[in-house]
């Protein structure tokens, strides 16, 4: 960890002020469970002053235009692009991500893309068609016209999880200031540190206020977040339980609300399928930061004719997915994030096991120091079992036979989940046709590459509305509709 000091004291932000706190507790590394740093411990009063201090500063940052509010954005691209680099060994140590996943994904790509997509204003006025409105006792004939605004949602409460802990703030923060609201960031509790280093940035571009950065492992600053009245929504990513806590919460002051919840990706093989192409695919995220990633193709539901082969595959690929020490450039698969999460994903593959599904690879723990789980694939498995209904959030995959299309859609959505599903077939009509009866969010057609800016958001259990592209501006808005007599 070189570069971090352990002994450094990390401040919140609230109002343009960074302050200290009274407690603080340790962060981790995952990959060799050694102490990355002490994060402050916010207390309720400390989020509710930055839900108030957002509050303050809403007036004035709405009231200019959105060019006025891009430019900011795009100052506070080049400033974070300025000094990111030196962010990689802290985001590795805090998150457990292999130095190829901290180096092009965590810290760069997506992250900085987020501010720079954001950066270029957008028209979001709608002129309405003009009406005739025939004499009532309401009121005279007239010709009615209109035109239907976008108006910030207000004070933005942000909670995000931890696998991508920067991209995932930038993602939310970006279209929310883009829009005229301002913020409180509430990160994820494993891996606080590197958004406590983005909010100093940020705060030396935005005016005191408008963006704020509250921290702590307590469930109870959350929970103020959620209930407090200065906070106007909350745009949540994260579990479907904890989910489901913030709307029953948030549903006593009405907060609107933007959700990514959790996922169970099917990854669909028609018996013409390149199989060769969907086992590359299925690899490629197998492994990836560990299986931590809510759009992960973990529940491959394979043709009968091409099921053994697929498994002999998949089975072949795992011996090239390296399991080792995530400062190596090497390794492929690191740790998870924390070593309760390490036993619960070894819990979720011994229920597999328990239920009668067959260990192809994996299921044992590597003898290895931090919270390692090995790549492990299940086969013979059947769509009552729990690994096939639940999100392991670990490099867990299991596969599952069908005996036609249909039955491919029936068991992909026999789900409580709906994020993310992939089709492979030979005849893209007929990976079409598979793919409008899913019940997905998105659904990717021969490949496991999504696109960056289309509407992202899911079915069912996994969410409610969709960010990204220009839906995530309207995500972060209030539509009102201004009528007029022409």
């Amino acid at each position: 960890m070189s570069g971090i000091d352990v002994d450094q004291e990390w401040k919140l932000l609230i109002g343009g002020e960074q302050v200290s706190t009274s407690s603080n507790y340790d962060i981790i590394d995952p990959n060799t469970t050694q102490l990355v740093g002490k994060a402050p411990e916010a207390s309720v009063e400390q989020t509710l002053l930055a839900a108030a201090a957002a509050k303050s500063a809403l007036p004035a940052w709405k009231a200019l235009s959105m060019e006025e509010r891009c430019i900011y954005i795009a100052k506070a691209a080049d400033a974070i692009e300025a000094v990111c680099g030196g962010w990689v060994d802290l985001v590795q140590a805090e998150t457990g991500a292999t130095l190829r996943v901290a180096k092009t994904m965590q810290v760069a790509g997506a992250f900085i893309d987020r501010f720079r997509y954001y950066s270029r204003p957008v028209e979001m006025n709608q002129p309405l068609v003009p009406v005739y409105s025939a004499a009532s006792a309401l009121a005279p004939e007239a010709l009615i016209t209109g035109n239907v605004i976008r108006q910030p949602a207000g004070v933005v409460a942000c909670i995000t999880p931890y696998n991508f802990p920067l991209v995932n703030v930038a993602g939310k923060i970006a279209p929310a200031l883009a829009m005229g609201n301002t913020v409180v960031i509430k990160p994820a509790p494993q891996d606080p540190l590197a958004i406590i280093k983005l909010g100093e940035v940020l705060d030396s571009v935005f005016p005191p206020g408008v963006v704020n950065v509250i921290v702590g492992s307590s469930p109870a600053i959350g929970e103020a977040l959620v209930d407090s009245t200065d906070v106007n929504m909350i745009s949540f990513t994260g579990s479907s339980a904890v989910g489901s806590k913030i709307m029953e919460a948030g549903g006593k002051t009405m907060k609107r609300l933007l959700m990514e919840l959790g996922g169970k990706g099917a990854l669909i093989m028609t018996d013409d399928c390149d199989v060769q192409a969907a086992i590359g695919g299925i690899a490629s995220v197998w492994g990836f930061h560990s299986g931590q990633i809510c759009t992960a193709p973990t529940r491959v539901i394979c043709h009968k004719n091409i099921y053994e082969s697929t498994v002999e595959a998949l089975k072949a690929t795992s011996e090239f997915m390296t399991v080792g020490d995530a400062r190596d450039e090497a390794t492929l698969v690191g740790p998870v994030i924390t070593e309760t999460h390490r036993n619960r994903v070894e819990e979720f593959i011994q229920s597999g096991i328990d239920d009668g599904a067959e260990v192809i690879v994996g299921g044992e723990r590597p003898d290895r120091d931090g919270y390692f789980v090995a790549p492990t694939l299940l086969a013979g498995c059947t769509p009552d079992m729990h690994v096939v209904k639940e999100e392991a959030f670990g490099p867990v995959v299991v596969v599952m036979q069908h005996e036609g299309d249909q039955h491919a859609v029936e068991l992909a959505n026999n789900s409580n989940y709906g994020l993310f599903s992939y089709v492979y077939s030979g005849n893209t009509t007929r990976a079409y046709d598979i793919v409008k009866q899913l019940e997905s969010g998105n659904v990717a057609l021969n490949s496991v590459a999504p696109h960056m800016y289309a509407p992202f958001g899911g079915f069912k259990m996994s969410g409610i509305g969709r960010d990204r592209g220009r839906w995530g501006l309207e995500a972060y808005s209030e539509v009102q509709a201004i009528n007029w007599p022409s």
